[in-house]
């Protein structure tokens, strides 16, 4: 479809036509450049001492995707051959390659969970373990990845997906112990984020309340914004371009004491709200005006992935949402981690060093220092990743689509399993004593055909919460100093959460304090339908984003923060200078929605539980496995699946 002449100036006004650093190609080599350019350049290659194979573009000395922009995450080359796997367009596969390959262990999949397998297995089984890891990205750590610009000569960090080491306190032995072992103190986080930082330049949390949803670009600063649920004061809700009985609602649902279930037990309320969601619980409880709803709507996206309309009142009563003050509920037995510990354990790139360090301490030579703070400014040498010389290979661009016991039929008595994989479109086959699928839950079925019934369809149950983690570079942040703003919450806006990244400087990399220095904006979205459950509301988000072009999000970035910053004097065509969009079609694990799950249900009867079950050499590892998004229960799952291979 062309634009008409009013699209155009508008685009113009944004600076869609500016030139920003859109580092779609690694200093002008593509990733999927297949055999024929690479062969072209195997002379100067072997000149640089590198070892090459048919398609090898981790040997290239230019070879580093954290330094690329444009559409990240699930980027293109990375999911069409899993798709193809789902759609049965898989003939070419049978004519696979033989590697000659041998492993003690092969592990599909190298995020968290995926590389923690190959740290425990090694630790358990010895230094000298082969250990094959795959992974279909063209980097490793999977959703802890690691967005790179340049500022002149400074790097600038964001964090393309796993954002931080939530509550360490609440971390089991084998998590916790992963780390130390590793090198990371979390207490020196206290010293490395500056929590004064803001507070100091009185900056505060915003609210921006979108024309096409409140009938005016409007944004209105806060005075208290909880990281869950919003606080608001009456000088607050003045301001808002809603009803005014929705400001007096808003208002009674912060501070009236009032039991909106009267006759019914504390516990009878909690089985009644778990079943309620919190829009239902606004509207029909409480009786709040729609434009209340309108306000909230969006202020469960960043942990549940959908709105209110798919979160039961019970879990935002637990977040601490307004309007439980007279409920009298029972105490939930699963606290909200953030509400015991400062939200300050994190690194620069979020846990894509947790990562790094994991393949630092796997793979000798892929990334220099010894510490936590080294890690963050470590160069990684890629070429290193599937050195044959190494007794750990990770092995980039390399999708898995078969895992099978070989000889033996009964995979309780079978020796050895295969796994094929497609790389530069051609299918190879190792061989292992052992094998960790750390990927997805929902692939495994198609990776093993043979697993009953029952455990393929405990595995598909899963459907992960789709998001987009975007990182844009900006040359200066003023305009937040100006509006005193360094957090903004759009409640209809596309991307529902805007923040100036994390204060954090360790070792020798410093976070831009000064107004006058370029830094990063993490922009969030979670596409979502209001209305359907919260699965269908996932498979609808995952549809969008796969459809969805780099230059929609690049025109969405602009208009929104020359929207909400324009009086701060911000110019999207002149201050963006870079932007990364990581896509996450499949996000966040899924975490057994209590809107939607059955309240009686055993805990072994949970589909990740009866899904993770060994399939004879074949063992199960990923956040998938636990029902839970977080960093620790990746590790955890990663040490329960070694633990079913070398025994208790």
């Amino acid at each position: 479809m062309r634009m008409n002449g009013k699209d155009e100036d508008r685009d113009r006004e944004l600076g869609m036509g500016r030139k920003i650093t859109r580092r779609d190609f690694l200093n002008g080599i593509s990733i999927a450049v297949g055999t024929s350019l690479l062969a072209a350049n195997s002379t100067w290659l072997e000149a640089f001492g590198v070892p090459q194979s048919p398609f090898a573009p981790e040997k290239d000395p230019v070879y580093y995707p954290p330094a690329k922009t444009g559409l990240r995450g699930s980027h293109d080359g990375s999911w069409e051959v899993a798709h193809d796997l789902r759609d049965g367009r898989n003939k070419a596969w049978a004519e696979s390659v033989d590697d000659g390959e041998s492993y003690d262990l092969v592990v599909v999949g190298a995020g968290i969970s995926g590389l923690a397998a190959a740290y425990f297995y090694r630790k358990l089984v010895g230094n000298q373990a082969r250990i094959l890891i795959l992974d279909n990205h063209d980097d490793f750590g999977g959703h802890a990845t690691r967005n790179e610009f340049q500022a002149g000569k400074r790097l600038l960090l964001g964090y393309g997906g796993t954002q931080s080491i939530e509550a360490p306190g609440n971390y089991g032995k084998e998590a916790i112990g992963l780390l130390q072992e590793l090198g990371i103190d979390v207490r020196r986080f206290f010293k490395y984020y500056d929590q004064k930082l803001f507070d100091s330049m009185h900056l505060r949390e915003a609210v921006f309340f979108d024309k096409e949803t409140f009938g005016t670009d409007r944004l209105v600063p806060q005075k208290g914004l909880h990281y869950f649920g919003v606080d608001f004061t009456l000088e607050n809700v003045s301001l808002m371009p809603i009803a005014e009985a929705a400001r007096k609602d808003l208002i009674r649902l912060q501070h009236a004491r009032v039991d909106y279930m009267p006759g019914l037990t504390p516990n009878q309320k909690k089985n009644n709200l778990i079943k309620t969601s919190y829009k239902d619980f606004l509207l029909q409880s409480v009786k709040v005006h729609p434009d209340v709803v309108k306000v909230f709507q969006s202020s469960t996206h960043d942990i549940y992935a959908v709105g209110i309309d798919a979160v039961s009142a019970y879990d935002c009563a637990g977040e601490g949402f307004p309007g439980f003050k007279g409920m009298n509920l029972p105490k939930s037995g699963e606290q909200n981690p953030e509400q015991d510990e400062p939200y300050i354990f994190h690194f620069p790139d979020g846990n894509a060093s947790i990562a790094r360090m994991l393949v630092r301490s796997l793979v000798p030579g892929a990334l220099p220092g010894h510490t936590m703070e080294d890690i963050v400014t470590a160069r990684a040498n890629y070429a290193r990743l599937d050195d044959a010389s190494s007794a750990v290979r990770i092995r980039l661009n390399s999708t898995a689509v078969r895992a099978r016991h070989i000889g033996d039929p009964n995979p309780a008595t079978a020796k050895e399993i295969e796994v094929t994989y497609v790389r530069g479109g051609q299918a190879h086959r190792v061989r292992g004593a052992n094998c960790v699928l750390a990927c997805y839950n929902t692939v495994i079925p198609y990776l093993c055909p043979e697993m009953s019934a029952k455990q393929k369809e405990a595995l598909a149950y899963c459907v992960k919460a789709p998001l987009v983690y975007t990182n844009v570079q900006i040359s200066n942040w003023k305009a937040f100093q100006k509006l005193g703003i360094s957090a903004i919450y759009a409640p209809g806006a596309y991307f529902s959460n805007v923040t100036l990244d994390f204060p954090v400087s360790m070792g020798d990399y410093h976070f831009p304090s000064s107004p006058d220095e370029s830094c990063l904006l993490h922009l969030l979205r979670t596409p979502c339908e209001p209305g359907l459950n919260c699965k269908d509301q996932y498979r609808a988000g995952r549809w969008e984003l796969v459809n969805t072009k780099f230059e929609t999000f690049e025109r969405q970035v602009r208009d929104q923060l020359g929207r909400t910053l324009s009086a701060g004097g911000f110019d999207p065509a002149r201050d963006i200078q870079a932007i990364t969009v990581n896509r996450w079609p499949h996000g966040y694990a899924y975490e057994y929605n209590a809107l939607f799950e059955p309240l009686d249900r055993p805990a072994s009867e949970r589909p990740c539980v009866i899904g993770r079950q060994p399939f004879g050499r074949i063992k199960i590892a990923n956040s998938d496995a636990d029902g839970h998004a977080y960093t620790n229960a990746a590790i955890d799952q990663g040490y329960r699946a070694v633990r079913e291979i070398v025994g208790a």
